[in-house]
């Protein structure tokens, strides 16, 4: 009996460093999406101002990286992103150009779309505050002349 107990722990321990062996390592595998920031931040940005920022995309897996789409939230926010692939260790720029002749507050976000196994959609953002823009000189607003006849209503 001590003869079997002992033949099936080897073999247990045997079969289980055989596993560990053949498993994949944990991280790092396949294509992996790393960016330099999740937010850029305008500030206070003059209206009509340049209003063009980048992100930084790192491939940090070991199989080529493929972004497939870039989407802003609406159409004041256009992304610009290369879809050809990003070998392991590559980095790409993802250019995104937000309107600034709209002003007040920014709150708008970037989905960057790949193959990447940690994260296949990725949303980015950006803020701040586009100033108020020139003022146009209002319409003079005609006004009714103190002597004119007033109209009566029975």
């Amino acid at each position: 009996m001590k003869k079997f107990l002992l033949s099936f722990g080897l073999s247990a321990l045997f079969l289980g460093a055989l596993a560990q062996d053949n498993a994949k390592p944990v991280g790092g595998t396949g294509p992996q999406i790393s960016l330099d920031k999740e937010v850029h931040d305008y500030g206070t940005i003059a209206n009509g101002a340049n209003g063009t920022c980048e992100f930084i995309v790192t491939n940090t897996g070991d199989q080529p990286l493929i972004i497939t789409n870039c989407k802003g939230s609406c159409g004041c926010t256009v992304p610009k992103c290369d879809t050809a692939p990003i070998k392991p260790g590559a980095k790409t720029t993802i250019t995104v150009k937000y309107d600034t002749k709209r002003p007040g507050p920014i709150n708008k976000s970037v989905t960057i779309s790949s193959n990447a196994t940690n994260a296949p959609e990725k949303v980015v953002r950006i803020k701040g505050t586009v100033e108020a823009g020139p003022e146009t000189p209002a319409s003079p607003v005609k006004e009714q002349s103190p002597m004119a006849p007033v109209e009566k209503t029975n």
